[in-house]
């Protein structure tokens, strides 16, 4: 495995894929926070914003919030929070350089296992500068997927120093096994993508490692050495897929049958490997639909096609058979077996597979141009001419993640996904405050789809838009919207809250309190006590408005959000005084 040429260049090239990384993904230091999950990871978060403790590594270890188990993942936003506070470029800085680290540390590991420079950096130049990376870089709310990487690559790497000396009997090989194991451990504990690494090992095995040979020299031990990772990928998928299920975020079997959810595998594969090759078109969201037999039976055929040529070259050209192998199943968890969430496929579930198709592609090309002068120019071109695309696509695909208005905006102008990008539109608005852009967008994403769509859920919507006409004034308008979400999904303390506080501006303290009760029920929150302390103050409830301050304010003190327990407590004295009683 000595590769030729300097260790030198080795570095000058990693230095150079580093540099470029960095040059294309810098735009995203001006990318602001998106209302797409970034709310419930970063900005509206209060348990990552208490700064990092024991209280709050104990949360990110035990909380499913966000329907996830990644308290590594937790751990790195709190950690930025306190750095750069609601600042996005710090944010931003941090993603860029987990990417950029992961990216050196590939080029870096194939440069080794396989002793070739330039296919090595050329997978390492598709890998970190592709159009495709930009939602797994640029989406704060998918820290996870850098952080994962990150690991992912160090845990490869340590799997590598552990053959290296189990081959030379350096006594240390068992260090670096378990070494491995415990990255493979954190990379989990930041997103649970990875359980697919184990396979991976096994194709590296394969090739270029050469541990693993089928014949009369086949030996049990790299099967073996991989139980306790295998052990590790079960138990975190177990407890992911609990985690989801219950959170309703795995989609039931009668609004995702079978017949549905394996019609779009063989599609969604075709997809991902046209979006590749070609990328065009890129999206936030890809909604799910229902395909014809056309669609169906024309990617399973090029699926089938692909697969008949790389197990017949499989001898010849290992490394085909183990990138499509790597393409493919790295995909599994994502590709639509179990169906989470609405969407058909995501740009961000590309993000480590991708690297089989360019391993097949670079030593494809190498073996091709072989010793031939004007074929190895020919490549050489072609391989610059696909980073310059790159770089040249990618800060553009950048440009998309400005804000929620310039990302979904794309997104309803290349898929006819309209009611998520009109929502968001409308979330953008509401958090500049100009609620009468929000109220138009609102009714355009909800005329958008029947309200019994069958993957659509608009209780959120309706709320929303109810929020926006009550800043708005208009009562009577607010208040249907609330009772709308709520006939649609009636466990919602959020909505419960909103209504109480519409008819609280109506006033009609008595109809609020029942309306607050109902939110309080189900969510013990400072802000609905609050209300629904100004609710009893308004029906003349005197001594039952100050016991809802003082908790409210209590429990504003222990979520650690001051200016929310001092304006509470500022309700209390006013109560207080209205009562002729006296601060205790």
């Amino acid at each position: 495995m000595t590769a030729p040429g300097t260790q030198r260049q080795t570095w000058l090239v990693c230095a150079l894929l580093c540099m470029a990384v960095l040059v294309v993904f810098l735009p995203a230091l001006r990318c602001n926070f998106i209302s797409f999950d970034d709310p419930d990871y970063v900005t509206s978060n209060r348990d990552i914003q208490q700064g990092l403790n024991w209280q709050d590594i104990k949360w990110a270890l035990t909380t499913s919030h966000a329907a996830n188990w990644h308290p590594l993942t937790w751990i790195s936003h709190t950690m930025d929070y306190s750095l750069y506070g609601l600042n996005p470029a710090g944010h931003h800085l941090t993603s860029v350089a987990l990417h950029m680290a992961s990216v050196a540390l590939l080029f870096l590991l194939l440069r080794h296992i396989t002793g070739a420079l330039w296919p090595s950096a050329f997978v390492g130049a598709m890998f970190g500068l592709h159009p495709l990376r930009v939602e797994s870089v640029v989406w704060i709310s998918e820290r996870k997927d850098v952080l994962s990487t990150f690991f992912w690559m160090l845990t490869v790497g340590a799997y590598v120093r552990y053959v290296d000396n189990l081959k030379s009997q350096i006594s240390k090989f068992k260090f670096y096994y378990v070494l491995a194991l415990i990255f493979f451990a954190l990379g989990l504990m930041a997103k649970s993508m990875l359980v697919t690494l184990p396979f991976v090992l096994l194709l590296l095995d394969y090739w270029p490692l050469a541990r693993l040979e089928l014949g009369p020299n086949f030996s049990w031990r790299p099967l073996l050495e991989k139980i306790p990772f295998f052990v590790l990928a079960a138990g975190d998928s177990v407890v992911t897929f609990l985690i989801q299920n219950h959170f309703g975020v795995v989609m039931a079997l009668r609004s995702f049958p079978l017949s549905v959810r394996l019609a779009n595998v063989p599609f969604a594969y075709v997809r991902y490997m046209a979006k590749n090759f070609c990328p065009t078109g890129l999206a936030i969201f890809y909604p799910s639909r229902l395909l014809g037999p056309l669609a169906v039976g024309g990617s399973l055929c090029l699926l089938g096609a692909v697969s008949v040529w790389m197990v017949r070259r499989w001898r010849a050209q290992p490394y085909l058979v183990v990138g499509w192998c790597w393409f493919l199943g790295m995909l599994v968890p994502t590709i639509g077996l179990v169906q989470v969430s609405t969407q058909s496929m995501a740009d961000r579930y590309s993000y480590l597979p991708s690297v089989g198709l360019w391993i097949m592609v670079a030593w494809g090309v190498r073996d091709w141009a072989g010793d031939r002068p004007w074929a190895r120019a020919m490549t050489a071109l072609a391989g610059a001419a696909a980073v310059i695309a790159c770089m040249v696509l990618t800060p553009r695909q950048v440009q998309y993640w400005r804000n929620s208005r310039t990302l979904f905006t794309r997104a309803a102008a290349v898929t006819d996904q309209y009611f998520l990008a009109y929502y968001n539109i409308g979330c953008y608005a509401v958090d500049r405050g100009d609620y009468g852009e929000a109220i138009y967008d609102y009714k355009k994403a909800l005329s958008s789809e029947p309200d019994n769509t069958l993957w659509s859920n608009h209780s959120r919507a309706y709320n929303d838009l109810g929020f926006a006409y009550l800043h708005e004034g208009q009562i009577s308008n607010a208040v249907a919207n609330f009772e709308k979400a709520l006939s649609l999904q009636p466990i919602y303390p959020q909505a419960y809250y909103n209504l109480g506080r519409a008819f609280l501006t109506n006033n009609q303290p008595d109809v609020a309190i029942d309306c607050l009760q109902r939110a309080l029920a189900l969510d013990e929150n400072p802000n609905i006590l609050g209300a629904l302390a100004a609710a009893y103050a308004g029906a003349g409830r005197l001594s039952e408005a100050m016991s809802a301050a003082q908790r409210a304010s209590q429990l504003a003190l222990a979520q650690n959000n001051q200016a929310l327990a001092g304006a509470l407590e500022s309700q209390l004295r006013t109560y207080q005084a209205r009562a002729g009683g006296s601060h205790p």
